[in-house]
């Protein structure tokens, strides 16, 4: 699966997670936002095609531990 991961420049606001969950991670219609994310697969810098947003993107698979929310993407 590919993922695009980003910054949660909103972070804090209702909905959005607390200060504390700067990343959204999107796979696929989902959107995850946690506090830490581990990458052990190769990744890329990509633009956005609908707007100005840069993504970190890379393929693999996804796990997450939801007590320090935390999401890994491993081949």
């Amino acid at each position: 699966m590919k993922f695009k991961i980003r910054f949660n420049k909103s972070r804090g606001q209702p909905g959005r997670g607390s200060e504390e969950h700067v990343w959204r991670v999107f796979a696929g219609p989902k959107e995850f936002i946690v506090k830490n994310i581990v990458i052990n697969v190769p990744c890329r810098g990509e633009k956005d095609c609908c707007s100005q947003d840069w993504n970190i993107v890379c393929e693999g698979e996804m796990t997450m531990d939801r007590e320090t929310s935390t999401i890994t993407i491993v081949a």
